[in-house]
């Protein structure tokens, strides 16, 4: 049988799995939202300017602009196309 230490340490290892299996699943989703929102707002003007508009308002970490910046190109060039 098992001491306390051990049953305690087997608990918080296994703990520590679930959380990081949730951070991974929570990630998933993020990652396919994302990509729905993205595909969606470039196929639509009035929805590409929205989305760059709130990326442009909400992304201030200088690496995350950096990295946006082709998806702000081709959502700035879909949005032009309305009018």
């Amino acid at each position: 049988m098992k001491t306390l230490q051990q049953q305690i340490a087997s608990a918080e290892s296994k703990l520590a799995r679930l959380r990081t299996k949730k951070k991974a699943s929570d990630t998933r989703v993020k990652i396919v939202v994302g990509a729905v929102v993205a595909k969606a707002a470039l196929e639509s003007p009035q929805a590409a300017a929205k989305l760059a508009a709130l990326l442009r308002e909400r992304v201030t970490r200088d690496l995350d602009v950096k990295e946006l910046q082709p998806l702000l190109s081709d959502l700035d060039e879909k949005a032009a196309q309305d009018g």
